[in-house]
């Protein structure tokens, strides 16, 4: 088993998402460079945070043209695992791997805080570790993290169970206040049609070690850990 972590000009969490898979998953872990088509025969793949060249176009937008990404959409049209944190959700959504947009939040400030989250689904390599419904404590920390898609889009995600995570209260309730960014829906997290691909805002490589204030972030990479391992 080994996970490759995606690098940008502009990646700031990439040691992050490295040091949760090597250090606290415990596994075999390779930085993946931008401008290089090999995906040195990885298993599951980690677009981390950042803000992937400068995000000087829009956020995620140049990085879908890079020879990495082209790679990355061939590993995930055959299966593989490719999870996309903060901005690299936003540059699978650019890529066409999963639906939508994320758009500037809708106080139009960056936010940088601590959030509930609520399981919506354990129907995922993901989130088969967790119960449908449990609630996670994450940090968030975006300026574009306003999930938005059209009608029919939001119809399929939620007949499809494809809405991995909310916004909630620590009590798990779906609220307007609870919701940090004006994201559809209260969105979180949405997995793709073949349950194969994870974008998500919140950071689960900035929770998952209780000294960072939560541990949280661990069990979606344990559950990737172990769906792996039963492959």
């Amino acid at each position: 088993m080994k996970f490759g972590v995606l690098v940008f000009p502009g990646s700031n969490c990439d040691h992050d998402t490295y040091n949760v898979i090597a250090e606290v998953a415990r596994q075999p872990v390779t930085f993946l460079w931008h401008d290089s088509e090999d995906l040195q025969g990885v298993d599951a793949i980690l677009v981390p945070g950042g803000f992937a060249y400068g995000d000087y176009l829009r956020t995620g937008a140049i990085a879908r043209f890079s020879p990495v990404m082209q790679s990355v959409k061939k590993f995930a049209a055959i299966g593989g695992l490719v999870l996309g944190i903060c901005n690299g959700f936003q540059i699978l959504t650019e890529a066409g791997l999963l639906p939508g947009a994320l758009m500037r939040n809708a106080g139009l400030k960056y936010i940088c805080k601590q959030v509930d989250l609520r399981v919506e689904t354990a129907h995922s390599p993901f989130t088969h570790g967790l119960a449908k419904g449990e609630v996670l404590q994450m940090p968030i920390g975006h300026m574009e993290g306003n999930y938005f898609c059209t009608p029919d889009v939001l119809r399929r995600l939620e007949a499809e169970d494809r809405i991995a995570f909310r916004y909630a209260t620590p009590a798990g309730e779906i609220t307007t206040e609870a919701n940090p960014n004006g994201s559809l829906s209260n969105i979180a997290g949405i997995l793709n049609e073949g349950r194969n691909v994870l974008g998500m805002m919140p950071h689960p490589d900035r929770s998952s070690e209780a000294v960072l204030g939560s541990a949280d972030g661990a069990k979606i990479f344990a559950s990737m850990v172990e769906a792996l391992s039963t492959v």
